[in-house]
């Protein structure tokens, strides 16, 4: 991917930026483009957390029989910014790819470099030009690459970016995005504590959006609370309109109305919620991973 233009990040970090792939930078140049899609830049920023389920082999739901109904699902969909969780480094490279030349992506595997797992996010650019970004463990020495002192099962992080807003007069905000544990709750309950200290201080500043795969129920869970308690809003709750409830894991299996919502978009208040909702966008009854992605509509307070 090439590099458009220039981005900061901390200078106590270079060992992370050594590790990290998938830095591109996007221009602020904003091509000529149809009615339609003058209308869709110009309006709400589409926002879309999706658990993507890595790029396994195995059948009957291997990345190559997915591939196309995530591809047809986010072309549909076109969001800004896509917080992603599980994707590998190739299978970003895929979407990114199917999503055409508008769209890039930030991240660095949870072990390091291109290895393992990402918290990839891919933003349309342009909608959204990156200033800054960074990334943390989450364990008791987050910027230490791939460290994991709190029992996970397996390494857990957290990448963020500072965006600049190209229709919405430049205004700026973050974006988290993050993967909780799917075995400890303990893990998780000091996962959400470290994500709401960073998010306590970066809202002194600038809106923030916050998507993940939580690992627990909305609602239901010291998680779940903690995470608001930084002064955080689910946007389902603040929705002015949302669409159908359904567990937000289906494993493949049959939806469950009403169920578990365990991947979130949360933001700081003062942004005005339009529309929330769970996709549940499949082809020929195939779904293009194991979880139901996530939706907010959102416009700056």
């Amino acid at each position: 991917m090439p590099n458009r233009s220039r981005v900061t990040r901390r200078l106590g970090l270079k060992t992370a930026l050594a590790a990290s792939v998938a830095l591109p930078l996007s221009s602020t140049a904003l091509p000529s483009e149809p009615a339609s899609a003058q209308e869709r830049l110009g309006g709400p920023l589409e926002v879309m957390s999706f658990n993507l389920r890595f790029a396994s082999t195995a059948e009957p739901h291997s990345w190559a029989a997915r591939r196309p109904v995530m591809r047809r699902l986010l072309r549909r969909e076109q969001p800004h910014v896509i917080g992603t969780q599980e994707g590998l480094h190739q299978q970003l490279r895929d979407i990114e790819a199917d999503l055409g030349p508008s769209y890039d992506w930030i991240g660095a595997g949870r072990a390091g470099g291109s290895r393992d797992e990402f918290m990839g996010i891919l933003y349309d650019t342009r909608r959204l030009g990156p200033l800054e970004y960074d990334h943390f463990w989450l364990s008791d020495t987050p910027y230490l690459i791939a460290s994991n002192t709190w029992g996970n099962a397996h390494i857990r992080m957290v990448t963020w970016v500072r965006f600049r807003d190209l229709r919405a007069g430049g205004r700026e905000f973050y974006v988290l995005n993050t993967h909780l544990d799917n075995a400890s709750q303990y893990a998780r309950e000091r996962a959400a504590t470290l994500v709401a200290e960073r998010v306590t201080g970066l809202a002194r500043s600038l809106p923030v959006i916050v998507t993940g795969d939580f690992n627990v129920a909305a609602h239901g869970n010291p998680v779940y609370d903690t995470v608001l308690g930084a002064g955080l809003v689910d946007t389902w709750d603040a929705a002015a309109e949302r669409g159908e409830a359904y567990g937000t894991f289906h494993g493949y299996g049959p939806l469950v109305p009403g169920g578990a919502r365990i991947d979130w978009v949360l933001t700081t208040p003062g942004v005005m919620v339009h529309r929330a909702s769970v996709n549940t966008f499949a082809q020929d009854g195939r779904f293009p991973s194991d979880h139901l992605p996530v939706q907010a509509s959102l416009t700056w307070g």
